[in-house]
């Protein structure tokens, strides 16, 4: 799947089945629904699902927090804009 079929999935009511957990949430996190990605989010125990808890909390304002998953990740922390960082983790989890 490309960036571009990703997006085109957000006029859904559910995320495409065959996406990753890590997809799922930042798919729900595009549909405005930032609880749900974070409940999936947490849920991962994986340095995928660390990046998308540490992009939820620098989204949701709580730098600190984010910081541990972006070390969890073992990422740098991020300081561009949001739909930019958004983009960059979905290319990267859907790029084999």
């Amino acid at each position: 799947m490309t960036l571009a079929e990703f997006r085109s999935t957000l006029s859904a009511a559910t995320p495409p089945a065959e996406l990753m957990p890590a997809l799922v949430a930042l798919w729900h996190d595009a549909k405005g629904d930032w609880d749900e990605a974070h409940r999936i989010a947490q849920d991962i125990e994986d340095a995928d699902g660390a990046w998308v808890h540490a992009y939820l909390h620098r989204k949701e304002g709580d730098l600190s927090n984010a910081g541990y998953w972006y070390r969890r990740a073992n990422k740098a922390e991020a300081r561009d804009a949001l739909d930019v960082e958004w983009e960059r983790i979905v290319v990267a989890l859907l790029t084999p």
